[in-house]
């Protein structure tokens, strides 16, 4: 049998761990050009809210029922393609929270299924290596793109994506405060290179906390979150600043008409600085790219990551919450 978590219904609000629950279904069975494989890590991602909503999203979600989505790690027991064996490593966006997947390798773009390289932890292709990684990557190459001497302020900084954000900022020259939400993150942030961290928790005037950090101005805003920390970076932008909108945490509990917050047109408008969404599904074509880079700056030792793993496919709600919660310390993960 293979035991999978469904949703049993939206969350009003914040998820809670009865909004999921358990089934057992018969064994799966791969088709022509398809493998069966046996998970063995699963990811979460605040990205996973969006999809048990039953708001309009940019790709559909889980309806009540419906096995919840998720990316993951598993080994191959049964092939039906050729190029994929019996224990190679398979990583998939789509491999959901069950225990046995059938995935089809040829599907494209972000719906690939790509092999574990040899040489990296198999679970780092859901971490540094994988959406966290090039989420982080494309935000600095592409949009933030900083210049040596520049600040960078990243939001949820000791997270999946931002830690990695803020290494590869520091690699690009710049300047980079971190902001999260215990000292325990900050002190991880500052040992990964970091230069200044702000906790939001405890700051008395959060705009005030950033423009003493940042005297200049903020260059380039990673925004993991959304919310009040959105709004006190903002008024502090530099001249030609950037502003990455990757993640909105902060709010993403909230109904739409509650989520307004500063109305920053006319410090834009100073400040001639960009603001740009990011949805890293839309930058799958340059996921090699980013590998290539990412596995160079882990090996040369200039590039290191934390995870926070839970053991056992029962503890995937409650993975799910307390991500959701900022109560874990890196990257969160279940090994099965």
């Amino acid at each position: 049998m293979n035991r999978q978590w469904v949703l049993d219904h939206y969350p009003d609000g914040t998820a809670t761990v009865d909004c999921w629950r358990m089934v057992e279904t018969p064994m799966p069975v791969p088709g022509p050009r398809q493998i069966l494989v046996r998970v063995k890590w699963l990811s979460l991602d605040p990205y996973m809210r969006g999809r048990i909503s039953p708001a309009a999203n940019y790709t559909a979600g889980v309806q009540p029922g419906g096995v919840m989505q998720g990316g993951g790690v598993g080994e191959v027991i049964a092939s039906n393609h050729p190029d994929w064996k019996v224990g190679d490593l398979a990583e998939a966006m789509g491999m959901g929270w069950q225990e046995y997947a059938v995935l089809t390798p040829d599907l494209p773009g972000s719906d690939r299924t790509n092999r574990v390289p040899a040489g990296v932890p198999e679970q780092a292709t859901l971490s540094w290596l994988g959406m966290p990684g090039l989420t982080a990557y494309i935000g600095l190459t592409e949009i933030g793109r900083p210049v040596p001497g520049q600040t960078v302020v990243i939001s949820a900084a000791s997270g999946a994506v931002g830690q990695i954000a803020g290494q590869i900022a520091r690699l690009m020259g710049a300047r980079v405060v971190a902001i999260a939400g215990d000292d325990a993150k900050l002190d991880h942030c500052r040992s990964l290179g970091f230069d200044a961290g702000i906790n939001y928790r405890t700051a008395p005037d959060l705009t005030a906390a950033v423009a003493a950090a940042c005297p200049d101005g903020v260059d380039v805003f990673f925004d993991n979150t959304g919310g009040p920390i959105h709004d006190a970076v903002l008024a502090n932008l530099a001249v030609r600043a950037r502003v990455i909108i990757c993640g909105r945490i902060a709010v993403i509990d909230k109904a739409p008409n509650e989520d307004i917050g500063l109305r920053s047109s006319a410090r834009l408008v100073v400040t001639r600085a960009r603001v740009e969404g990011l949805v890293v599904f839309d930058w799958w074509h340059r996921r090699d790219e980013a590998h290539r880079a990412l596995i160079r700056w882990h090996r040369d030792g200039r590039l290191t990551f934390r995870e926070d793993v839970l053991d056992g496919f029962d503890r995937m709600p409650e993975a799910f919450v307390r991500m959701m919660a900022g109560q874990n310390h890196g990257k969160q993960l279940v090994r099965l």
